[in-house]
């Protein structure tokens, strides 16, 4: 399977100011077309946001920091937003998350889905795959193994040369991004339901809803 080419303009590395506004589906949903940009090793690596998950902290129960739960694991997620949050996800994968708003609210937002633009040789060597169809950066655990992301770069800026995020010349209509509950919180009762989740509409390397049953 063939991916088609992208390109980005002149980027603008995202300011601190952006992570920390107080709405994290305000930020989950303007990282829609984004350009994520990783320099691990000396290897760039980039590439849009077509899928993220809001995660709102003390309040939402699919939440790392569900009712003020906290823990040497979680502890960055209760900075002031624009750090990353990398955890290890039933001891397989790695999930990369950006920390958002100011210290002492843990929120943030969960990176899903990207569509690779720069590094896809890196991208293929780092997951093993032979080819770059749309599975290569299709989920969170494909996305930070890509950009050779782990728990080491948890507390990293993301104003950082290593690891940043940008905006470029593309625009986003509003009428192409779609709210949908989170993947694979069914544990958050109630919460699980919440349209947290957005998507860019129509995008190849967006998550597939799982089956119901």
């Amino acid at each position: 399977m063939k991916t088609k080419a992208i390109t980005m303009g002149t980027v603008t590395k995202l300011p601190v100011d952006f992570y920390r506004q107080p709405n994290v589906l305000v930020i989950a949903k303007a990282l829609i077309g984004k350009i994520l940009i990783t320099r691990i090793d000396g290897k760039l690596t980039t590439g849009r946001i077509v899928e993220t998950e809001a995660y709102r902290g003390e309040t939402d129960r699919a939440s790392h920091a569900w009712n003020g739960r906290r823990t040497n694991r979680t502890e960055v997620m209760y900075a002031a937003g624009g750090l990353a949050y990398v955890y290890l996800c039933y001891g397989i994968h790695h999930l990369f998350n950006i920390v958002t708003n100011v210290q002492e609210v843990p929120h943030a937002v969960l990176i899903r889905a990207v569509e690779p633009i720069a590094g896809i040789e890196t991208m293929l060597l780092r997951t093993g795959k032979q080819k770059a169809d749309h599975s290569l950066t299709r989920g969170p655990g494909n996305v930070a193994k890509a950009f050779g992301l782990n728990t080491l770069h948890t507390g990293t800026s993301l104003l950082s040369k290593e690891l940043h995020l940008a905006s470029d010349n593309t625009t986003i209509k509003l009428s192409e991004i779609i709210a949908t509950p989170r993947i694979g919180v069914d544990y958050a009762g109630e919460d699980a339901l919440l349209p947290y989740r957005f998507i860019l509409k129509d995008n190849p390397y967006v998550s597939k809803m799982p089956k119901k049953k």
